[in-house]
């Protein structure tokens, strides 16, 4: 078990350094990296905090503190992608109103045009 621990552990640590390291490269806006960010800590500071682990698996009634920490991870993940799906969707309206907008200027460009010649 301590073993999973630690890869929990290195992974989250890699974590860590991809999202730092992609926000330096400007890969991704500071605003997404938050999530992840807070998500790596969560789980470095639950594979390292053995109480806090154990009594999140009491509280939640689950037979293993390994299964806790990755039902935690599961369920943030989920959370995640569920606000990215949010946003993917505000930028997919806002795209198709963009393009609206660009089409009626266009119309009213070439009906100016048309009046002029």
């Amino acid at each position: 078990m301590d073993r999973l621990l630690n890869v929990t552990t290195a992974v989250s640590a890699v974590l860590l350094f991809i999202v730092l390291f992609s926000v330096r490269r400007a890969h991704i806006r500071v605003e997404y990296s938050v999530s992840w960010l807070a998500a790596a800590l969560a789980m470095l500071v639950l594979s390292r905090a053995r109480p806090l682990l154990d009594a999140a698996r009491d509280f939640m009634g689950l037979p293993d503190s390994p299964l806790t920490l990755f039902l935690l991870a599961g369920a943030g993940a989920l959370i995640m992608l569920f606000r990215f799906s949010i946003v993917v969707s505000h930028l997919r309206d806002d795209n198709v109103a963009l393009a609206q907008r660009v089409a009626m200027l266009e119309y009213r460009l070439r009906s100016l045009g048309d009046h002029e010649g």
